[in-house]
C-alpha cells in the first residue's frame, strides 16, 4: 500500500471551498485535466454519491475513473473511493479554517492498495515514480481548487 498526502490554504471560506468541490457538474470547468463528468447517482451530495470522469493525462491519453463517496462530513471531510486498474485508492479530503476564518486548509490522503500479484510486484518496482506522478496529479487538482474558488469568490479577491 502506498500514501500520499497533499494540501494547500485556499484564500476562501471553508463553506466556499466544499460548495465548488461537491459541484460534480462543475467539475470539468475547474479541474483541468476533467474532461467531463457522468453522474452515476442522483440525490444530494453525499454518502453513496457516485460518478464518472474522464481525465486527460500527462502523456495525452484519456483515462476513466470511478469515484464514490464513502463518508462525508459536510464542510468538513469526504473520502471517496476508486477501484482503479490495478490498484483500489481512496482518497479523504478535510477541509478546516486556515490562519485566517476566511481561508481553507485542505489536505488530501490517498491510499493506494494494489490489486493482484502482477500490481503488487510492479508496485514494487515502480512504487517511487507512481507516488510521484500521484503526488503531482493531486497538487494541480488543489491549485485548480484553489483558482477556482478565489476566482469565483469576490471576498477573497
Amino acid at each position: 500500500m502506498s500514501t500520499v498526502r497533499v494540501g494547500q490554504t485556499v484564500r476562501a471560506p471553508v463553506e466556499h471551498v466544499w460548495a465548488i468541490f461537491t459541484d460534480l457538474t462543475a467539475r470539468p470547468r475547474w479541474l483541468s485535466t476533467v474532461e467531463s463528468v457522468e453522474p452515476l447517482s442522483a440525490g444530494a451530495f453525499g454518502p453513496g454519491t457516485a460518478w464518472r470522469e474522464t481525465r486527460l493525462v500527462a502523456d495525452g491519453a484519456r483515462i476513466v475513473e470511478e469515484l464514490r463517496v464513502v463518508a462525508c462530513e459536510p464542510h468538513q471531510s469526504i473520502t471517496l473511493a476508486s477501484p482503479g486498474i490495478g490498484a483500489d485508492y481512496r482518497m479523504t479530503y478535510t477541509f478546516r479554517p486556515g490562519p485566517d476564518p476566511s481561508w481553507t486548509q485542505v489536505r488530501i490522503v490517498l491510499d493506494g492498495t494494489p490489486t493482484g500479484a502482477a500490481s503488487r510486484a510492479l508496485a514494487l518496482l515502480l512504487g517511487g515514480l507512481a507516488v510521484r506522478t500521484v503526488e503531482a496529479a493531486l497538487r494541480r487538482d488543489l491549485a485548480d481548487l484553489a483558482t477556482a474558488a478565489t476566482q469565483a469568490d469576490p471576498a477573497a479577491a
